[in-house]
């Protein structure tokens, strides 16, 4: 397995990108390495607090609410309402999932559906912000240095996405404005609010440190890395189900985790899919979600393919039963 990679071509080197200054640069790789540092070294510091000791069930049982809940306005909103629309939500729904989506601490809303764009555009090729694919090494190296790439490398890159250019309609929403100017804000609600709602329960100091370190920065990180392997693990290893023209896989045993993203190579066959579990069998829980929320009546128009539009995506090496699945 190899990796190399020429020169990116100008032209694509330049559509639909902004470049920071000096400052700006210095500015976001400090932000950005303290995002991706200080997460695990709380885990090493949790680790250490709690050793030989279980974790309580009151900081797991507030750490998954606000894993779920953040997870949800990634795959849910973030993902497939803002960048696919898969799907047509209320007024209400949208700012709310714009608003813990941001909570996920994975760049404001608006610029995170502008990077997202950009990558299916130029999914694996030059121009894709985060591909595994395309460092300048040959052998293990380049494997390594493109999936350290893919996963968090890129965030220290000088590179944006021009938001005007891949989320127009996005900057014109004055709601998606508004909560695009909040990201501050929202990222200091996330940290606080596990440690009231863990001072709240326990009714001591300990229950809001607790609560802030298992429900805060722990499960920030840990939603972090998850999604960040979307990024390299399943656009590297994995099974790919259906054609698509970028090298991204399915990868089971991180659909549940994942709320359905990993279902990642269904997804690049129909990206404008609301569901990414195609198959009766393939955990999707944030297509679970879209479903009861279309029984509410909150949203509509869900854009799902057809039985006929899976079966034609089929790799050709896929055996003749598989097309002959129940499709559900």
């Amino acid at each position: 397995m190899s990796v190399q990679l020429l020169e990116k071509p100008e032209a694509v080197a330049t559509r639909g990108v902004v470049r920071l200054d000096a400052k700006q640069l210095r500015a976001q790789r400090r932000i950005t390495l303290s995002l991706t540092v200080l997460p695990p070294a709380a885990v090493a510091f949790a680790i250490y607090w709690f050793w030989g000791h279980a974790i309580s069930g009151r900081d797991f049982g507030i750490m998954l609410f606000f894993y779920s809940v953040t997870c949800i306005g990634i795959t849910v909103g973030f993902h497939r309402l803002f960048t696919h629309r898969s799907f047509r939500a209320v007024w209400p729904l949208r700012v709310a999932l714009a608003i813990v989506g941001s909570m996920a601490v994975q760049g404001s809303v608006i610029s995170w559906v502008a990077t997202h764009r950009r990558h299916h555009a130029y999914a694996d090729d030059f121009g894709d912000p985060h591909s595994p694919h395309l460092a300048q090494a040959a052998g293990l190296r380049g494997v390594l240095l493109g999936l350290w790439h893919a996963h968090v490398g890129w965030l220290f890159d000088s590179e944006r996405s021009d938001t005007s250019e891949w989320a127009p309609d996005m900057v014109a929403d004055p709601a998606m404005a508004r909560v695009d100017r909040s990201f501050g804000w929202l990222t200091l609600a996330t940290f606080l609010l596990p440690g009231v709602a863990g001072g709240l329960i326990a009714h001591s100091w300990g229950g809001i440190l607790s609560g802030l370190l298992w429900g805060g920065v722990v499960r920030v990180f840990l939603l972090h890395h998850m999604t960040w392997s979307i990024n390299s693990i399943c656009h590297f290893y994995g099974r790919e189900a259906y054609q698509a023209r970028d090298e991204s896989r399915n990868v089971w045993p991180l659909a549940l985790t994942s709320f359905g993203e990993s279902w990642h190579n269904n997804h690049h066959a129909f990206p404008w899919s609301a569901r990414l579990g195609l198959r009766a069998w393939q955990i999707d829980p944030g297509w679970y979600l879209i479903r009861l929320l279309k029984a509410f009546r909150v949203i509509r128009s869900v854009k799902v393919p057809t039985k006929e539009q899976i079966i034609s995506k089929l790799k050709p090496r896929a055996p003749l039963a598989a097309a002959k699945q129940r499709v559900a």
